[in-house]
């Protein structure tokens, strides 16, 4: 399992490269390999207001629908709008092009909730 040591993990698959008080958000290699190809990213508007825990946008592979949850609550001020026409990048290159949103941390605090690597490994396992 790819698990960069420098990001922060969710429970629900995303993971978070902090930077300042943003963060980039994607799914991790273990999420976009359990869905398989990914056929369409569905992401949110620039400006958008996102909470904890609660669904951005989703992803659609040729197995099925999976539901996007914002690692901390914030604000969009980027989107990869690449994916758009190539959501492929997200099963080829999930921790760099296949980035999804950045988000303007409200409360950083919410990293706390976030998992280290080690923590990610032991729960999804080193498959």
């Amino acid at each position: 399992m790819n698990l960069p040591s420098d990001l922060k993990y969710s429970v629900e698959h995303e993971w978070a490269r902090i930077e300042g008080n943003r963060i980039t958000v994607g799914i991790t290699d273990f999420a976009q390999n359990e869905l398989g190809d990914i056929v369409f990213v569905e992401l949110p508007e620039i400006g958008a207001e996102v909470q904890y825990g609660e669904p951005f946008g989703s992803v659609e592979s040729v197995k099925t629908v999976s539901e996007l949850y914002a690692p901390v609550s914030g604000k969009i001020v980027s989107i990869n709008a690449a994916l758009t026409d190539s959501p492929e990048k997200v099963n080829e290159a999930p921790y760099e092009a296949g980035w999804m949103i950045v988000i303007e941390m409200a409360d950083p605090s919410d990293l706390d909730k976030l998992w280290s690597p080690q923590k990610y490994a032991e729960t999804y396992g080193d498959s």
